[in-house]
């Protein structure tokens, strides 16, 4: 029996995701400009309406990919733990997820075509750091509230954790100086930055 009309939720998931698996792969083959649309659908098995229906276009595929990463992570930030715990147990998250190989060759493809791509850039900023920075300033402001933190800016609070977080060892894997760190590495580094950056902050 043929089956008409659009696919049921499960078909339709399993279509984004296989095109979301295959457009990582072949962006990090191809770059962004030179990577069509006709060759992801392609190799995704799927028609490019339906792409388009998903994304939009190949900027909003960018941002869909840029936000699977950061949902592994912005999830991870916890009202129900003690304020240092919470923020580590984040840090962990964060610093796993953008040291990743892969993600460091998703980030030099954004730096070295942004110019040429704006919406590329958009994209990459509205589902990476600018979710990640409004989910920070908001557990801040709820900690403000609740006076355990200093009352300071709390986009301010967000941007300097994350960028403690990342520190100068993020540049050194961008350029391949470093190897990948593993969990147990990354539970040192984020703890150590915490504990640094909550030292100027808390109420005392």
């Amino acid at each position: 029996m043929i089956k008409c009309g659009r696919p049921c939720k499960g078909e339709e998931l399993l279509s984004r995701d296989r095109v979301l698996d295959s457009a990582l792969q072949l962006f990090l083959e191809h770059g962004y400009g030179k990577l069509s649309m006709e060759t992801i659908a392609r190799d995704a098995r799927v028609s490019l309406r339906t792409i388009y229906r998903h994304f939009d276009g190949k900027a909003g595929l960018f941002g869909a990919l840029i936000k699977r990463c950061t949902d592994q992570f912005i999830g991870s930030l916890s009202d129900e733990c003690p304020l240092e715990e919470a923020l580590i147990a984040f840090g962990r998250q964060f610093l796993f997820r953008v040291t990743r190989p892969n993600v460091l060759r998703m980030r030099a493809i954004l730096i070295g075509e942004a110019r040429q791509f704006p919406d590329l850039a958009t994209q990459f900023y509205e589902q990476g750091p600018s979710r990640t920075l409004g989910q920070l300033a908001r557990f801040f402001a709820r900690h403000q509230q609740a006076g355990r933190i200093r009352t300071i800016d709390p986009d301010f609070l967000a941007d300097q954790f994350i960028s403690v977080l990342r520190g100068e060892r993020l540049q050194r894997l961008q350029l391949g100086l470093e190897a990948p760190p593993d969990e147990e590495d990354i539970a040192v580094w984020v703890t150590q930055t915490t504990r640094l950056f909550l030292e100027g902050c808390m109420v005392r």
